[in-house]
């Protein structure tokens, strides 16, 4: 009976210390290395169609293998709602790049004009934002 309590004790000075430290321990925040934002929403013709949408994921994944690109998100709308948040899109594709030259190389790659071609036909609008950092 002893040991238990005394694990106990332990287990819970050890809990605390875990929970100090960690409220000590400043938000990280990083850069990204790159320059260059690319973010693309899609609203589908046939928002509640799951095979359009899985053709568009589908076509977003191999749209990924162009080389300029130096990172990639492909998502969909999360479970947040807040007056100023937009749920109405059913595919957002986030793309990361050195700098708007290697962007541009993208626009005009023969993978992403492809893309275009055979998955375009699903969507009704695209709207894009594009940032460069702040040096």
């Amino acid at each position: 009976m002893k040991e238990r309590a005394h694990g106990r004790i332990i287990g819970a000075i050890v809990a605390g210390l875990a929970a100090t430290s960690l409220m000590a321990t400043p938000a990280r925040s990083a850069e990204l290395p790159q320059k260059f934002v690319h973010h693309v929403y899609f609203w589908l013709k046939q928002p509640g169609d799951a095979g359009d949408r899985a053709r568009l994921i589908d076509g977003l994944r191999k749209l990924a293998a162009v080389k300029t690109i130096r990172t990639h998100h492909i998502g969909v709308p999360a479970a947040t709602d807040r007056e100023v948040i937009d749920r109405s899109y059913a595919v957002s594709w986030m793309l990361t790049f050195d700098d708007k030259a290697d962007q541009d190389a993208y626009q005009v790659d023969p993978i992403h004009l492809r893309f275009v071609d055979e998955c375009s036909p699903l969507w009704e609008r695209v709207v894009v934002y594009d940032s460069e950092a702040i040096e």
